[in-house]
This record gives structure tokens, C-alpha cells and sequence, in this order.
């Protein structure tokens, strides 16, 4: 039954001011007020040419000691507004041409719960977006050095399988064995048109290096590992584990060539998992990985991987600011022509 209550003059006189008010103003689809008869249209989303993910920095974004962001941040975003992104670790970045990034977080659980985050935000128009996943790692001293910065050819994920202790195997027998229901998680080819135009645009940037690193690299024989810094391509492993040491080398190399991949020239954490989140939503025909080699992935002859993990003071490698530094002076020859040539990108990776 419905009750009706008499209007009171207290009650009418806080009725003809609710009305007075709501007669001056129209709501907004976005919840805004406006004057009445106009309309405010909802900010539209940034469309998104290029996005950087770095997964740490070590302090701000600018002005002190860098990690794998700040250079990136001063060469694009130094007058950006940071914009929230509620479910993703840090800010994005977006400056005017269309080049945006963020810091992610490290490992597969940090730095892919933000991007999804991000790619999910209305905020963005990542539907013609290119992705640069950005930041250090190790390198197999048969392969690299200290300062190399490497475009991806293929992710292999170094988890997704079954693994056992060497002692319980067939000695000098892998100890990894893939996990059957995998097969379109734990591999992803990079395009090789788009490698092909990175190399292209980056190949012969100058490269800087340290006194340290030329030091550091006199330990090791091998002929890759004493050379200058150079850009080139090749697997990059993702592992939620820093694995050090020669055995568990192999067995990145022994995953990535069981795979059908190319040699294995970098350890990273996070972007075989970053690439799985954006094929969820948009092609993965856009995806790079680029990485800065900051340390070798074992010891040298004379010590052991313990030693190596944990070296004594002034024993570290050296080159760490030289490398974060290459690693942007390379990805930033790929940006700068996407974004300077984007009529050209915008529907898909153009003909050399």
C-alpha cells in the first residue's frame, strides 16, 4: 500500500529550491554539471603510437641515480602529467606526440597485472599502439657483454615446465621437461619485419661503455665477452628467478633451441608475461623486447656461481649507467621514426 504524506511548508520550500537548482544545470554522461542546454563531451583517449614499459627505477624519474626509466622519462616525458591508473604499479606518461609510458614492476606478476591495467583503462586508444619492453638483464659471456643492448626475436618463458635437482637425473641429462597445455604461453615470435626495421633504424648507434666494464671483461676468455658493446638480436628468456651460473646457462639455451627459437642472449623477468597480456586484448605483431646487458648470466673460470652472485665490494661488473643509457639511445631510433612516420605505421608495419 502506498502512503502519502501532506506537503509541509518546510517540506515545498525545499522542494522549489531542489528544482531552482536542477533548472540551471544538465548532468553529464561523465557526471559533470554544465549549463543548462550545453553538453560536455567526455575527454577523448589518448591514442597510443608507442608505449614504453620499463619494470623499475631505482629512485625518481629524473635527476638522480637511473635505473631502467629515467632516461626514457627525460628524453619524453619530462613535462607530462602523470596520469593514475587504478590496478597498475606506477603512473603513465603520455607527451603530445603520442609516446607514452610507465613503469611496470618486476617480475611476470608485477609488470603484467599493470599492463593489462592500463591496456583496460578508457584513458587509452591502444588499437594501433607499438610496445617497447624496456630494460637490463644478463648475457651468456659465449654471446655478449657488459653494455650490449639486444632486440628480441623470440620470448621464451623459462617456468612453464617441469624441472628436478641434476642429482635425481642421468648425469649431464636436462633436468627440464615442457609441461603439455603450454604450447601458446611459453613462446612468442617477435615479428621479423618489425626486428628487421629496429635493427635497421638502431644498429649503428654509438654505444657508451665504462673503464669498469673493459676491466670486468678481461676475466672472462671468451672472445664475445671481451669485445665493445654492440646491438643485435636474439631470445630473450623470461624467468621469475635471477638463474645464475653455467648449468642453469644451458639450460636456458637447451629451452630456447627445444622451442625452436634462436640462441639465447638475455635473462629478463617479465616479457614473455607482458606480451600473453596484450595478445588478450590487441595483436602481438607490434611487440618488442629490447634489453641492455648489465651482467654476465655465470662466473668467470675462476669462481664460483656463488662468488658470482654475490661479489665482494668493488667486485661488481661495472657499465650499469652506460647501459640503462644505451638501452633508450637505441629504442629511441625505433620511436622517434614510428612517431615522426606515423601515417605510415599506423596500419601496420610498412615494407623496408
Amino acid at each position: 500500500m502506498t502512503r502519502f504524506f501532506p506537503l509541509t511548508r518546510s517540506r515545498a520550500l525545499c522542494a522549489a529550491a531542489l528544482a531552482l537548482a536542477l533548472s540551471g544545470c544538465a548532468v553529464t554522461s561523465g557526471g559533470a554539471s554544465s549549463p543548462a542546454g550545453t553538453t560536455t563531451a567526455a575527454a577523448a583517449p589518448i591514442e597510443v603510437k608507442v608505449f614504453v614499459g620499463a619494470m623499475f627505477e631505482i629512485g625518481k624519474n629524473t635527476g638522480d641515480r637511473a635505473g631502467e626509466f629515467q632516461n626514457w622519462y627525460e628524453r619524453y616525458w619530462k613535462d607530462a602529467k602523470p596520469v593514475t591508473v587504478p590496478g597498475a604499479l606506477n603512473p603513465v606518461f603520455c607527451n603530445t606526440d603520442g609516446v607514452c609510458g610507465s613503469v611496470l614492476g618486476m617480475g611476470k606478476v608485477n609488470s603484467s597485472s599493470s599492463m593489462q591495467a592500463i591496456l583496460l583503462n578508457p584513458a587509452f586508444d591502444f588499437s594501433k599502439a607499438y610496445y617497447v619492453i624496456s630494460g637490463v638483464g644478463g648475457t651468456p659471456p659465449q654471446r655478449g657483454t657488459i653494455g650490449d643492448v639486444s632486440w628480441a626475436t623470440w620470448l621464451v618463458d623459462f617456468d612453464l615446465g617441469h624441472r628436478w635437482a641434476p642429482e635425481e637425473n642421468t648425469p649431464g641429462a636436462p633436468t627440464f621437461m615442457p609441461r603439455k597445455g603450454y604450447e601458446e604461453y611459453r613462446r612468442f615470435q617477435i615479428n621479423p619485419a618489425l626486428v628487421g626495421w629496429a635493427m635497421q633504424l638502431s644498429a649503428n648507434t654509438p654505444l657508451k661503455d665504462s673503464e669498469g666494464a673493459r676491466n670486468y671483461r678481461l676475466r672472462y676468455p671468451d672472445a664475445a665477452a671481451r669485445r665493445a658493446p654492440s646491438v643485435y638480436t636474439g631470445t630473450h628468456v623470461t624467468g621469475d628467478t635471477f638463474f645464475h651460473g653455467p648449468g642453469m646457462s644451458k639450460q636456458a639455451q637447451y629451452i630456447a633451441k627445444l622451442y625452436g627459437a634462436d640462441d639465447y642472449v638475455s635473462t629478463e623477468m617479465e616479457a614473455a608475461a607482458i606480451t600473453l597480456v596484450i595478445r588478450r586484448s590487441h595483436p602481438t605483431d607490434r611487440v618488442m623486447s629490447l634489453r641492455g646487458a648489465v651482467n654476465f648470466d655465470q662466473g668467470n673460470p675462476k669462481e664460483t656461481t656463488l662468488q658470482h652472485l654475490d661479489p665482494a665490494p668493488g667486485e661488481t661488473a661495472g657499465g650499469f649507467a652506460e647501459t640503462v643509457e644505451n638501452i633508450s639511445n637505441v629504442g629511441s631510433r625505433f620511436v622517434d621514426h614510428v612517431v615522426s612516420h606515423w601515417p605510415q605505421w599506423r596500419e601496420g608495419v610498412p615494407a623496408r
